[in-house]
């Protein structure tokens, strides 16, 4: 059954009322599992936190791991943030914080949305001269060629009063909409958003805060404890092509295959939050040194028996018996073979 939403059309069928019923049953039993596992959501929200970080920049052409993140969220000196990288991760970590501890306070407004862009630029120093103003330019999406080829895939919409209009209109139909579901506001709100492409540049970084953003206004608080980011990252081929393949037909396009890819993803990121919260609860039944040892292996997945010893200064005999009750109490799985053998967490 076709429906209009917003500017696009939407295929509604069985198969996306069940997925949205599936999320849904999720989101109902969460306040019990919210209760039940304080201690452990602390946990879950600081590895979150730098799991979103980490892979909202790397999709966008950062280097940093998400070890690097992590040091360097713990040790940050805002005066000397002197590479790229290290401004956009610093920006990135500054509005996801904003967005945790103030969602309910942050209306959905152009004023609004332009802060949290100049907040995500806050610290780079080459985005000066546009951050928290609507594009002066336009930018077209492109796709680069190896040979020094570009091709436009999607023409977004002209800045000036095109933009403005655009995002005044796309933000007056989130008020307006009460018919529509909201996880399917959310999915058309930041795929308008990323075809507006309303800011020179940091529109895939601020989209996925967004995301978070809308989710949390709308009762979904689960997202805080596993990462929504990391989830793109892994999938970032499915991804743009799902957004690509709907923008590519603009306008009145049918948004169908990114509303599927965006539930599905959040379908996904539900199961695994459910398996890390059996997994640690299973973990605080290993010793201290079984714990450095899973931690180490999550923190660096690949990892080999020898490079964890020298590490964190454990011999190889009692790294293998501790790499045994690991994978006996189903934590970590094995990957190759040989002098290949190498460890992640399951």
């Amino acid at each position: 059954m076709k429906e209009k939403v917003y500017n696009s059309t939407l295929n509604f069928d069985w198969k996306l009322l069940r997925i949205i019923s599936q999320i849904d049953r999720f989101d109902a039993s969460w306040s019990s599992i919210e209760k039940r596992e304080e201690p452990i959501l602390k946990y879950l929200k600081s590895v979150a936190t730098i799991q979103s970080v980490g892979s909202s920049t790397r999709i966008e052409g950062s280097k940093m791991s998400d070890r690097e993140v992590e040091v360097l969220l713990n040790n940050m000196d805002i005066s000397n943030l002197e590479d790229r990288d290290s401004q956009e991760v610093a920006g990135y970590s500054n509005v996801l914080d904003l967005i945790y501890d103030s969602s309910e306070n942050i209306k959905i407004s152009p004023s609004n949305i332009k802060n949290l862009h100049n907040q995500l630029l806050k610290f780079s120093i080459k985005d000066q001269w546009h951050r928290g103003d609507y594009k002066q330019h336009t930018n077209a999406v492109e796709a680069n060629f190896p040979d020094g080829r570009s091709q436009i895939i999607f023409k977004t919409e002209e800045p000036g009063y095109p933009t403005e209009d655009a995002m005044r209109s796309l933000i007056a139909w989130y008020f307006e909409e009460t018919e529509v579901h909201p996880l399917i506001i959310t999915a058309c709100f930041v795929y308008d958003f990323l075809s507006i492409h309303p800011f020179q540049d940091g529109n895939g970084r601020l989209s996925r805060l967004l995301t978070s953003l809308l989710l949390l206004k709308y009762g979904y608080n689960w997202i805080e404890y596993i990462s929504f980011e990391h989830e793109i990252e892994k999938n970032k081929k499915s991804y743009y092509r799902s957004l690509r393949n709907c923008q590519s037909n603009r306008p009145n396009e049918d948004v169908t295959e990114w509303i599927e890819f965006f539930l599905n993803s959040l379908i996904n990121l539900q199961g695994k939050l459910e398996r890390k919260l059996e997994r640690l609860g299973v973990e605080t039944e290993l010793s201290p040194k079984e714990k450095i040892v899973f931690r180490f292996i999550e923190a660096n997945p690949g990892v080999k028996i020898g490079e964890i010893s020298k590490k964190i200064g454990i011999p190889n005999t009692t790294m293998k018996r501790i790499i045994r009750t690991l994978m006996d109490h189903d934590l970590i799985k094995k990957y190759g073979k040989g002098a290949g053998t190498n460890y992640g967490v399951k």
